[in-house]
């Protein structure tokens, strides 16, 4: 199989203007990436699909992930001569760069014809708020269309061109989306039938006070 920048350097010619990278995982694995611009996301996975030295014709996995706002601190190292003669000084500048959230899209690419893969692909979303869509992938690769699924209900990223978009795993009126990072769980567990433990001891703080039961009131004696 071609190699990861290969494939790359194919799609660029293929889809000129587009913003395609590889992403490189620093683990032991060392799967790398393709990270592919969603606006033309659905004509590159054609093309993953249908070139005749590549023919990824399987879709084994697709997952989401939430990558929250975060605060990136910058060091600058500046080396200062000592007019005296003496050693040099190095000062530390520091500075801060915020970097936007997004939520992403992995799918895990295979060739049943060729017996090869996985080749990795990526999409990102403009921001984890109100650009949230990507173009689904399940018109090109039937096995998403599960997957595609649960990635809207735990994330939330909407999949344009899925044919047919809903909750999965969670009910249909469920509220936000369980697997993003910022996701705070209810008190309440409303739909727990059998709370125990520490669920019952939050859902107990959501229950209507019981009433104090009255004092019996006094039986007047009897003669005997």
């Amino acid at each position: 199989m071609e190699s990861l920048e290969q494939i790359r350097d194919r799609l660029l010619a293929r889809f000129p203007g587009a913003k395609i990278s590889i992403l490189q995982n620093p683990g032991p694995a060392a799967e790398h990436s393709l990270l592919i611009d969603p606006a033309c996301g659905r004509e590159i996975a054609l093309f993953l699909r249908d070139d005749e030295a590549l023919q990824l014709d399987y879709c084994s996995n697709a997952t989401g992930v939430d990558w929250p706002d975060k605060e990136v601190v910058e060091t600058k190292k500046t080396t200062v001569p000592d007019p005296a003669g003496g050693p040099a000084k190095v000062i530390e500048e520091k500075t801060k760069r915020f970097e936007p959230g997004c939520l992403e899209a992995v799918y895990h690419l295979y060739s049943m014809a060729l017996k090869h893969g996985p080749v990795v692909v990526r999409m990102r979303t403009a921001n984890r708020s109100d650009q949230v869509a990507l173009p689904s992938f399940t018109p090109v690769w039937r096995s998403c269309d599960f997957q595609e699924r649960e990635i809207y209900d735990l994330y939330g990223i909407k999949f344009e061109g899925h044919p047919d978009l809903r909750r999965l795993l969670m009910w249909p009126e469920f509220k936000d989306h369980p697997m993003r990072k910022d996701y705070v769980a209810p008190d309440d567990y409303e739909w727990e039938p059998t709370p125990h433990d520490q669920v019952l001891a939050r859902a107990k703080t959501h229950y209507p006070a019981t009433p104090a039961p009255s004092a019996a009131p006094a039986q007047p004696e009897t003669k005997s």
